[in-house]
């Protein structure tokens, strides 16, 4: 088997093991807020939100540090030091004795993981560049198949065992996976320790944002992602006003949730190969559409079941949205820089994360969990607009050439 083929797959099931056990806690994250003492709806809501995005708060800042250090002192280092501070985080959460310590682990969450991006990192820089649409496919399956386990085996679990223990069981999956990865990875585009970095990571931002390609797919990154976390913190409460029987909502919010994973995985390769052939800018737009119009129809059900056919339209979706763009850029970005610039994409998602899940959490406070829906939909619909206007296709092996040879010679691709 290529190098590059076995790192993809062993970082897939690490990245797996890492999101399943991130994903464990989503189902009831707002019982557990609820659990620390906080009654009211609208104080749940609103510090659902905040708590959902704690770990951004730090995280935003620090993702493209993490880049920068993964470029000059190897990317496969990062990578387990990430997982590791991830279960590191997940224990401080489960010892949390009010909400506002919770929000407080967090953040610390946060500071010290930054998994995600060091994992897309690894594989970029190790993938040839005619496979990259396809190693960031498959990595976005292992984002979404974790997803898919994650909230159907939380849920279940917090119903059976308790909150707490939980968290546990995720600190033990992280640091598991940092073990697969230092025994089986083998970073093959080496980085040299002694050797005085190409580039410093202003300059790395200077070229996102000098890039115009990049530069839009940045915004768009930015905008779609605040649409998309929107929803994340509310969801198992809006699942929760659906039905009259609560015994059991931790495991049903987490089955629901679960389905757009389902589909996520299942498109996300369909999608990679796609932006691999044809045009972005219209594989983009379609997505964006579809996501849209689901999310406004996911707030006309009026009960739970019939959220599965527009979770499930929505995940095969999203498998066309964050992947692409990622894609994009990382096509767009020399092998030297790319985990920097990356990495600074990544900070882009990092920053939807949040803004997202706390204005999601003010909406629904002030306005209605079903209302959070119909404002996400037409969120998402107008990003369709911005992308049909600014989005910039090039032709395959003129990208890099575009930018740094030929700046302002860009050859549009048809759609």
């Amino acid at each position: 088997m290529e190098p590059w083929r076995r790192n993809l797959y062993i970082i897939w099931a690490a990245q797996f093991i890492a999101m399943m056990g991130m994903s464990l806690v989503v189902p009831f994250l707002p019982f557990y807020i609820r659990s620390l003492g906080v009654t009211a709806t609208e104080d749940v809501a609103r510090w659902s939100g905040l708590v959902f995005a704690g770990p951004f708060f730090l995280s935003f800042f620090l993702t493209p540090v993490w880049g920068y250090l993964g470029d000059r002192y190897g990317r496969k280092l990062m990578t387990v030091r990430a997982v590791i501070g991830l279960g590191i985080s997940q224990l401080l959460i489960a010892l949390a004795p009010n909400v506002e310590m919770l929000f407080f682990f967090r953040m610390v969450q946060g500071a010290i993981s930054g998994f995600l991006a060091a994992a897309l990192a690894l594989v970029s820089a190790n993938t040839p560049r005619e496979k990259a649409g396809y190693a960031v496919g498959m990595m976005q399956t292992a984002q979404s198949s974790g997803n898919v386990i994650g909230p159907l085996v939380g849920g279940s679990l917090a119903d059976a065992i308790g909150f707490r223990p939980v968290f546990y069981v995720v600190a033990a999956l992280c640091i598991a996976s940092g073990f697969l990865i230092i025994r089986f990875v083998q970073e093959t585009a080496v980085v040299k320790p002694n050797e005085k970095p190409k580039h410093s990571l202003t300059s790395n931002y200077g070229y996102a944002f000098h890039s115009k390609p990049i530069r839009i797919a940045l915004g768009i990154i930015l905008i779609s992602q605040v649409s998309v976390f929107m929803i994340q913190p509310i969801f198992a409460l809006f699942v929760e006003s659906l039905v009259s029987n609560t015994e059991y909502i931790a495991t049903m919010a987490g089955a629901i949730f679960a389905v757009a994973g389902v589909f996520t995985v299942i498109s996300a390769p369909w999608w990679g190969k796609r932006n691999d052939a044809k045009s972005y800018k219209k594989n983009l737009s379609i997505a964006l559409f579809a996501a849209g119009l689901s999310y406004a129809a996911q707030g006309l059900v009026t009960n739970p079941y019939q959220l599965i056919f527009f979770r499930a339209t929505l995940g095969f979706c999203l498998g066309g949205m964050l992947p692409t763009l990622y894609s994009y850029v990382s096509k767009n970005s020399s092998l030297e820089r790319r985990g920097g610039i990356m990495g600074i994409a990544s900070s882009c998602n990092v920053l939807a994360n949040m803004i997202g899940p706390p204005v999601g959490g003010l909406i629904a406070a002030h306005v209605g969990l079903r209302q959070n829906f119909f404002i996400t939909g037409g969120f998402l619909l107008t990003t369709v607009i911005l992308v049909r206007t600014f989005f910039v296709d090039m032709r395959e092996g003129q990208t890099l050439a575009a930018r740094e040879e030929e700046p302002h010679t860009i050859v549009p691709v048809e759609e």
